[in-house]
C-alpha cells in the first residue's frame, strides 16, 4: 500500500532526494547542479512510499499569502501508472489548503502536462524549456 508522507526529517528527505535523483538525473540527464537548488532548504517535501521503498517526492513552496509553487513531482520508472503521482499531488493540495493556498501553479514538463489538466490544472502561456526538457506553466 502506498503512503504519502511530508519528509519531516532527514531520512525522509534523503529518500525525497533519492528518488529525485533517480528519475531526474540518471533517468532524464538532468544536471546535478540543477536539480538541487536553493529552495530545497525551505521547500515542503513529500514522499511517497511502498513499505519501507521511497518511490516517488514531489515539493511544495508557498509562494505568498494565497498562492504555492508545486516542483519536482517524480515516480519511479517501474512504478508509474498507479496513482502514485496523484497521491502526491493529492497531498500536496491538502497541504496547500491547510495554509489557505488557493492557487497552485507548476512548470509541466509537455509529456507530463495531461497528467496534470486531469487533476484539473490549466496550461498558460508557451512552452518554454528548463534543464534541457520543454516545459509549460500550469495553474489551478
Amino acid at each position: 500500500m502506498v503512503e504519502v508522507r511530508i519528509a519531516d526529517d532527514e531520512e525522509k528527505r534523503a529518500d525525497a532526494f533519492e528518488v529525485r535523483h533517480r528519475v531526474f538525473v540518471e533517468e532524464q540527464g538532468v544536471d546535478e547542479d540543477l536539480e538541487y537548488d536553493e529552495y530545497d532548504a525551505d521547500a515542503t517535501h513529500f514522499v511517497a512510499y511502498d513499505g519501507a521503498e521511497p518511490i516517488g517526492a514531489a515539493r511544495f513552496r508557498r509562494l505568498g499569502d494565497a498562492k504555492g509553487k508545486v516542483e519536482r513531482v517524480a515516480v519511479l520508472e517501474s512504478r508509474r501508472g498507479e496513482g502514485i503521482g496523484r497521491a502526491l499531488m493529492e497531498a500536496i493540495e491538502d497541504e496547500a489548503a491547510s495554509l489557505d493556498v488557493r492557487t497552485l501553479t507548476l512548470h509541466s514538463q509537455t509529456r507530463a502536462a495531461d497528467f496534470y489538466r486531469r487533476l484539473g490544472y490549466e496550461r498558460y502561456g508557451s512552452e518554454f524549456e528548463e534543464a534541457g526538457i520543454l516545459h509549460v506553466e500550469m495553474r489551478k
